[in-house]
């Protein structure tokens, strides 16, 4: 069985009841998003993306991280989470943009919604986020996620 197979069995295990399923659908996406926001306060230099807006360095620089991580697990997730991470990034630039200097109002709260909402989900399981167990299920998470989209339009990961 491949690594990848092996994550996704072992996360599924703690994501069996169809409440818990629905809030990961909407809470692990807007946690993911709510960090790249996080990550792109911190001071850096930025240069523009052509339709994406700007990126830090060192926001670039924890995509290239977690893009290593996906492509070490399967090519195909990988190539498809830097395109969500690019979409994602945009949306924090609208942000940032938006918002200005309160902008990371905007990512705290929604990184402590979707947390409690996590944890709720896992009450109502029954069962610990796995993330508990082996951090790199934090990153797993999304691309779990991505895998059901995956299957339903044909794709092999």
């Amino acid at each position: 069985m491949r690594k990848i197979d092996q994550l996704f069995a072992e996360y599924a295990e703690s994501h069996q009841n169809l409440t818990n399923k629905t809030i990961h659908w909407i809470c692990v996406p807007l946690i993911f998003w709510s960090i790249l926001g996080f990550v792109s306060l911190i001071p850096a230099p930025h240069f523009f993306v052509r339709y994406f807006g700007a990126i830090s360095l060192v926001s670039l620089a924890a995509l290239l991280l977690v893009t290593v991580f996906y492509f070490r697990l399967s090519w195909r997730i990988a190539l498809m989470m830097i395109l969500i991470m690019l979409l994602m990034e945009h949306l924090v630039y609208f942000i940032n943009i938006k918002f200005e200097n309160k902008s990371w109002i905007v990512f705290l709260a929604v990184f402590v919604i979707s947390w409690i909402g996590q944890f709720y989900g896992h009450k109502i399981e029954g069962k610990k986020p796995s993330f508990m167990k082996d951090l790199q299920f934090l990153l797993v998470g999304p691309i779990w996620l991505l895998h059901f989209i995956l299957k339903k339009w044909g794709i092999k990961y």
